[in-house]
């Protein structure tokens, strides 16, 4: 016989208890027994009491009747599980507790949500600001190469106002050396000249001639030594300006000098270094010995001043000859 031809199997039954087996064989005999009254009253004993007298399947299987009562109290049924609420109930008290975060869920959420909108708000910040972005190649070309003219035309006045600086500013100093150097020279020029008054230390040499033998060579030598010893500046009686272009001449009694006659006593007085000064009046065979000696018999006295002013000026008379000359250097 072939599988196909075979009877189908019958199912086993589950293994019966014995107290099943003999609630099954007693259940006829007393047919009307009741189950004892429950907690709601004697009214209701077809009622179950709790949901864990509910008929189990077992009961059924075993003859108990329709109210799932057992036939016999004295053997009761196995008591079963009570099966687990399902349905939408469940889902949304699952729900609910879902939706309760911790603190720290809450702080996490609070944080990752500023990340995301900084991260927006730079994004857009970046796109704003790439204006080339979408900008074709040949624009871009056009676009750099026109930056690169500025640039070279930025630089080349740069360094045009760098070098008109550095030419205002050595002008403007060579300006302000050459005036400084020019009226030092003028300052130095009219005291040799005669024509500024000066001032510093110096020596006033004082000659008495009571006898009139003084002469013009007298005076000249006194001049000259006192030139050869560093003066810078020389005046006679207060009156006359000792130059270059002065003249002696002899006007006895006295002396003329540029044209102006001068008499005993003369005062000659002269600014440099007071001591050399001195010592060139007071030298041996100089200008005290000479006025002092038997051929004129007359006084010297020498006098170191800190500080002396020559006031004579010097009257400058135009050249009739002389022209300037060009510079060698030029």
């Amino acid at each position: 016989m072939s599988d196909d031809q075979r009877p189908p199997e019958e199912p086993k039954r589950p293994p019966q208890h014995r107290g099943e087996a003999h609630h099954r064989a007693s259940a006829p005999k007393h047919p009307d027994r009741t189950p004892p009254p429950g907690p709601e009253g004697p009214g209701e004993g077809s009622a179950p009491a709790s949901p864990s007298a509910a008929p189990s399947p077992s009961a059924e299987a075993s003859g108990s009747g329709p109210d799932g009562t057992p036939a016999d109290p004295a053997h009761p049924a196995a008591p079963t599980p009570m099966p687990r609420a399902k349905g939408p109930n469940l889902a949304l008290r699952r729900l609910k507790a879902g939706f309760k975060p911790s603190r720290g869920q809450a702080i996490v959420a609070v944080v990752l949500a500023l990340v995301a909108c900084t991260a927006v708000v730079q994004v857009r910040v970046n796109r704003a600001d790439d204006g080339y972005q979408n900008a074709r190649r040949e624009d871009l070309i056009a676009i750099l190469d026109g930056l690169n003219q500025n640039n070279r035309r930025l630089e080349s006045e740069i360094t045009e106002l760098e070098e008109r600086k550095n030419t205002l500013s050595s002008s403007a100093d060579k300006a302000q050396t050459a005036r400084e150097q020019a009226e030092q020279q003028v300052r130095t020029l009219g005291i040799l000249a005669g024509t500024l008054p000066a001032q510093g230390p110096g020596v006033r040499i004082t000659l008495n001639d009571p006898e009139g033998k003084m002469t013009s060579g007298n005076l000249l030598d006194a001049i000259e030594e006192l030139r050869d010893a560093g003066a810078e500046a020389i005046q006679i009686n207060g009156s006359v300006r000792v130059v270059a272009s002065t003249d002696l001449i002899d006007d006895a009694p006295g002396v003329r000098v540029d044209g102006e006659k001068l008499v005993s006593p003369y005062v000659v007085e002269a600014i440099g270094e007071s001591h050399n000064l001195a010592e060139a009046a007071n030298f041996p065979g100089g200008l005290v010995s000479e006025v002092t000696g038997p051929q004129i018999g007359g006084t010297a006295e020498v006098t170191e001043l800190r500080q002396l002013t020559i006031s004579a000026l010097h009257a400058p008379e135009e050249h009739r000859y002389a022209r300037p000359a060009p510079s060698p250097t030029k």
